[in-house]
């Protein structure tokens, strides 16, 4: 749902750098480009975020799956 935000600020902002150009509003072109880049900084944190999380809960579906084998196994050596 957030990337779908940035995204669409992204396009907003897309068309706002069209605006500033065809007005010759240097400045006002200058910041929006700043804003542009920042929301693609912003989007590709998100993407690498998402990876993460990702891989993180991968890894917890594996040490969950394992930990009942495991206690099998201690029972077993107990026994």
């Amino acid at each position: 749902m957030l990337f779908e935000v940035i995204e669409e600020a992204q396009a907003d902002v897309e068309t706002e750098i069209g605006i500033a150009i065809d007005e010759r509003a240097g400045r006002r072109k200058e910041a929006l480009q700043i804003v542009a880049f920042n929301l693609n900084k912003l989007a590709s944190h998100m993407i690498a975020s998402r990876r993460i999380l990702n891989d993180l809960r991968t890894l917890q579906r594996l040490l969950l799956e394992e930990r009942p084998q495991a206690e099998v196994l201690v029972k077993r050596a107990a026994e």
